[in-house]
């Protein structure tokens, strides 16, 4: 009677280099392998599987529906040999590999490889060489994916795209350049259709506030379609959100191009706010969130405003109730209110207002936003940035050269005396060798001191310089607020509001206590409406 041979004929995910990695790789030669070794021996094949883009060296037999197949299929004695090319077809993981192999053979199955013979374990030195071959076989793993991450990795370094599909805004053309196997490669031209779109998706969520549900919505109402022609999902929305490449810069792992200017659809500073949204907003920030969830609504804050009497966040109701408007009588509006969440929800012991009318809040914020625009306006940047700190700036610059200069001076002096060191040895000094010795330890004391106030003058002056940096840019980041705050949408104010004021804290009567994420008081900037904490 024939034995029943099982087949498995594998395909992996990893990209070999090699020519017989590559031959191992291809399944209609495994499996004419397969079939011409079993005519050899005289076996018949009852039972074929195979696995397309399954990594042996990532993915365990748990997960690998074909190997549970074939092990349920041994459970009912369907066959008697388990047939693969080669032994790493049925996996690569060192620790886990052999003992499937293993498993096969304690349940009656013979395990053969048309390229190795039959995987016996009759004795320690079979469970030894059984091991090692697929430890070797999971380091061939390990280099080739090394070898492949550095590959791309310098492909990268090098500015040349890596391969795969064109990101949305970009397309592909032939660089006229051949790999080693003879394969014309590609590179990344802009998508100027594309990266229109990919410039609304960033500046409305930088800018608007919008999150990628809604641009996803927004697009989809203008007509615009992805790649695909299908309507848009907030997943591809993120997805572009924090693709580097828009800003010029091609990534591969850890991996990073040159800018390539031709490529740049956004600049780096636009891309660099998007990733400031996006992970201010992100659940793990919860406690910290500068930045609103979303800017839907007419409310100016979102997310940054709390009962001053127990700490709980603000947030947005309406009573169901609707009101003329006051501006046009003829039109209906809802009354809309910022509620304690603590108290309504009778989490706290709040001595509070359960709520405060939206737009008396939003008044009072937006006076103190107008106020501060106008004195920033008021004040010259080079009276606030050169002025103030000029003086200051000089202090800490005279201060380091002198102590540079008193340094310089007590090491040359240390020098001279280790110099007269080696006259005292031959005689040849008018010092003793002792006092010497005290003089010495005298001077490497003074230099340590002076090394430390070396260190310590200059990491005044650095912060000086950085605070200095830092004002120029609040600075020019206030004045561009204030240029558009006037015209700018109320999802436009919402996230300059959010940008300008870390928290607002109410209390009883519409008082306030604001938390600035800048220093006011830098910019000689005072207000008069409320309290304010910088």
């Amino acid at each position: 009677m024939k034995k029943r041979v099982c087949c498995l004929y594998r395909v992996s995910t990893d990209k070999q280099v090699d020519h017989n990695e590559k031959n191992q790789a291809d399944i209609p030669m495994q499996r004419k392998a397969c079939h011409r070794f079993c005519e050899e021996k005289g076996w018949e094949i009852v039972h074929e599987e195979q696995e397309e883009g399954v990594s042996g060296h990532k993915v365990r037999a748990e997960r690998r529906d074909k190997i549970q197949t074939i092990k349920s299929l041994a459970k009912q004695g369907k066959f008697d040999i388990f047939l693969v090319f080669m032994f790493d077809r049925i996996g690569r993981i060192a620790d886990e590999t052999p003992f499937v192999v293993e498993w096969f053979v304690k349940n009656g199955i013979e395990v053969w490889s048309t390229q190795e013979g039959e995987q016996r374990f009759d004795s320690h030195t079979d469970k030894l060489t059984n091991y090692i071959r697929f430890w070797q076989a999971d380091g061939e793993s390990e280099k080739t994916s090394i070898r492949t991450k550095t590959s791309l990795g310098q492909l990268v370094e090098e500015g040349n795209f890596k391969g795969g599909n064109a990101p949305y805004g970009y397309d592909l053309i032939k660089s006229g350049r051949f790999n080693k196997k003879k394969h014309e490669l590609y590179e990344l031209v802009v998508n100027e259709a594309e990266a229109a779109v990919v410039r609304v998706i960033f500046d409305q969520y930088v800018h608007e506030g919008f999150g990628a549900q809604r641009i996803a919505t927004y697009l989809n109402k203008l007509g615009h379609r992805a790649r695909t022609g299908k309507m848009w999902h907030h997943a591809s929305i993120r997805g572009i959100i924090c693709n580097l490449t828009y800003t010029g810069v091609l990534r591969c792992g850890e991996s990073r191009s040159p800018v390539q200017l031709h490529l740049q659809i956004i600049s780096p500073e636009l891309f660099e706010a998007a990733q400031h949204i996006r992970t201010t907003r992100a659940n793990a920030a919860e406690q910290e969130r500068r930045i609103p969830l979303n800017t839907r609504g007419n409310s100016l804050l979102a997310g940054n405003v709390f009962c001053g009497h127990c700490g709980s966040r603000l947030a947005l109701t309406t009573n169901g109730k609707a009101y003329p408007c006051k501006d046009d009588p003829n039109r209906i509006v809802k009354r809309v209110r910022y509620v304690c969440y603590g108290k309504t929800r009778k989490q706290t012991e709040c001595d509070g207002q359960t709520g405060y009318t939206a737009h008396i809040l939003d008044g009072i914020i937006d006076k103190v936003v107008r106020q501060i625009f106008e004195r920033m306006r008021a004040v010259p940047k080079s009276e606030i940035v050169n002025v103030r700190y000029r003086e200051k700036m000089n202090e800490r610059k005279n201060l380091l050269s002198a102590v540079r200069a008193d340094y310089a001076k007590a090491a040359a002096e240390l020098d001279t005396l280790k110099a007269e060191v080696m006259k005292a040895i031959r005689g040849e000094s008018a010092f003793s060798k002792e006092l010497l010795a005290s003089l010495i330890t005298e001077a490497e004391s003074k230099c340590g001191e002076l090394q430390k106030a070396f260190e310590q003058a200059k990491a005044d002056y650095d912060e000086g310089q950085a605070i200095l940096q830092s004002l120029n840019v609040q600075y020019d980041d206030i004045i561009s607020w204030a240029d558009m705050y006037d015209t700018a949408s109320i999802e436009a104010k919402k996230m300059i509001v959010s940008c300008l004021i870390s928290r607002v804290e109410v209390y009883r009567d519409y008082k306030l206590h604001i938390d600035f994420n800048i220093d006011l008081e830098q910019f000689s900037v005072g207000l008069e409406i409320v309290e304010i904490a910088a």
